[in-house]
């Protein structure tokens, strides 16, 4: 599913009644309102509607600004169908790449031992940890978050997996129990520098939570909090993972060593993405 932030301009006049609702109909409200991607989110809305009525009350939603992933409740993300509560953060499909990398150290993490434990720090809907609890298999697998509503979300998502979602400010929220033993830790932060969240597009502005976004002045706050921490968590050979903007990742990668991991970036070009990578020394 489209994450598609270039809605723009006020909405339209009132829907047209629920009857008679086509994929054309919704495609040209969806066009009027500046929706770039108005076909597929048309066909989203419509395989998504429980009845006519609902697919004109998402229509009218999603007309008016709010997410498409808000308006249908959930987002593709890995392959999988997310649900994605209003107000949650939504999965960008650039946030595959960390998963592809955490998938890759959780299954070395299994061949070495047997076992492999995932904890998802900022988890927001449960995306990364569902996903990794999806292409790992066996799983011991936690999430947390600070936003209840997150958590709930999560909640729902990671219980195929059996995992579970724990509410509060990053490792306190965690089971003291998982110290030292976490093999993959995907931390996805936020990192837009404060400055910056208002020029961000409104559908994350104005409808996802700002302790989603706002990553502090350099947008390296939670990170630095994350780093000075890890250490303690990860297992030996462990690997914490965080996703950064590509001027930044110079700097997030420092950030992880001053934390006494060793650190490298991982870059997808047609995802647009970057990944930094600690990894807790074996000895």
């Amino acid at each position: 599913m489209p994450h598609t932030p270039e809605t723009a301009g006020s909405p339209p006049a009132a829907p047209q009644s629920a009857e008679g609702l086509t994929h054309a109909a919704v495609t040209a409200r969806l066009r009027a309102a500046g929706c770039v991607f108005a076909e597929e989110e048309a066909r989203i809305i419509l395989d998504t509607a429980a009845t006519p009525a609902e697919a004109a009350a998402m229509t009218a939603g999603r007309a008016a600004g709010r997410p498409l992933e808000h308006v249908v409740g959930w987002a593709e993300f890995c392959s999988l169908r997310i649900e994605v509560d209003a107000g949650v953060f939504v999965p960008r499909r650039r946030t595959e790449l960390l998963v592809r990398e955490a998938a890759a150290l959780g299954r070395a993490a299994l061949a070495a031992r047997g076992r492999v434990v995932v904890a998802d720090l900022c988890c927001g809907s449960g995306a990364v940890g569902a996903a990794l609890a999806a292409a790992l298999g066996r799983t011991e697998l936690h999430a947390a978050d600070l936003d209840p509503a997150a958590v709930a979300c999560a909640a729902r998502n990671i219980a195929a997996a059996g995992g579970r979602a724990h509410c509060g400010d990053l490792f306190a929220a965690l089971p003291a129990a998982l110290r030292g033993r976490v093999d993959v830790l995907a931390a996805n932060v936020p990192y837009v520098p404060t400055g910056a969240v208002a020029l961000l597009p409104s559908e994350a502005r104005d409808h996802e939570a700002r302790i989603a976004l706002d990553g502090g002045p350099d947008g390296l706050d939670v990170l630095r909090r994350v780093a000075a921490d890890a250490g303690g968590w990860l297992a030996p050979g462990g690997s914490v993972l965080v996703e950064a903007g590509e001027r930044q990742a110079a700097a997030a990668a420092g950030v992880l060593g001053d934390g006494g991991l060793l650190a490298r970036t991982a870059t997808d070009d047609d995802l647009g993405a970057t990944v930094v990578i600690g990894t807790r020394p074996s000895r």
